[in-house]
């Protein structure tokens, strides 16, 4: 079995709606420019609060991906 190397980024997606849909949208829109994401984890969960209610979600993610073989000698 291949062993695998990881370089893992910190995102930050948010949603007006619910915390799947800004976790959702923060995979969505790495996805546009990184290849071969593999993993996430959620590091934090928080809000905005407008009038008592809540207005916005947002999610700090660990997004882990491969790198390509040209890509592991770089930092």
């Amino acid at each position: 079995m291949e062993s695998h190397v990881y370089k893992v980024v910190e995102l930050v997606g948010s949603s007006p709606d619910s915390v799947e849909d800004a976790v959702s949208a923060a995979l969505k829109r790495a996805g546009e420019t990184l290849r071969n994401l593999r993993w996430f984890e959620v590091a934090q969960i928080r809000g905005n609060i407008n009038k008592g209610a809540v207005s916005d979600y947002q999610v700090v993610l660990k997004v882990g991906f491969t790198l390509d073989r040209e890509d592991e000698s770089m930092g």
